[in-house]
Parts: C-alpha cells; sequence; structure tokens
C-alpha cells in the first residue's frame, strides 16, 4: 500500500483503557488518517465501457423478453409485481 502511515499507541503502567483510546484517536487524526479514511469512504471505481454495454445489453434483452411474453399474453401488465406488499 502506497502512501499508509502507521500509527502505534502503547499502554503506560498506569495509563487506563479510555486515556489510551483518545491518546490513539488524538495521534491519528494528527496524522491525517481519519480525514483520508472519510474522504474515501465511499469511493467506488468507476466501471469500464465494456461493462457498461454489457449492462445495457442484459437490459436491453431482459425488456425484450418481458414484452415479448406481454404480446403473448402470459403476463399481465397491469398487475404489479414486486416485493413490496
Amino acid at each position: 500500500m502506497v502512501g499508509a502511515t502507521q500509527t502505534e499507541v502503547r499502554r503506560g503502567k498506569s495509563e487506563t483503557s479510555v486515556a489510551l483510546i483518545r491518546r490513539f484517536s488524538r495521534r491519528a487524526k494528527s496524522t491525517n488518517i481519519v480525514r483520508m479514511m472519510r474522504k474515501h469512504r465511499y469511493y467506488a471505481r468507476a466501471k469500464s465501457k465494456n461493462v457498461g454495454r454489457k449492462r445495457a445489453l442484459v437490459g436491453i434483452t431482459r425488456r425484450n423478453a418481458y414484452n415479448m411474453l406481454v404480446r403473448l399474453g402470459k403476463i399481465d401488465p397491469t398487475v404489479r409485481r414486486g416485493r413490496r406488499k
């Protein structure tokens, strides 16, 4: 991992666990780890053009199959199907 920062905190002899966590949080904040993690939290790599095209073809194929079943009378388009009740 490029640019990784490691933060290590060791507990003192008479230090409480709350103080240790507080000290770790302060050190992580000072090294900008928290800011970077929040910034990259919802990052999703962009899909390639080929993946987008394949998904579009799948959708077109499904719609065509559904429309064919409607034309053949096997599906009633007025009835709503789904998980909602």
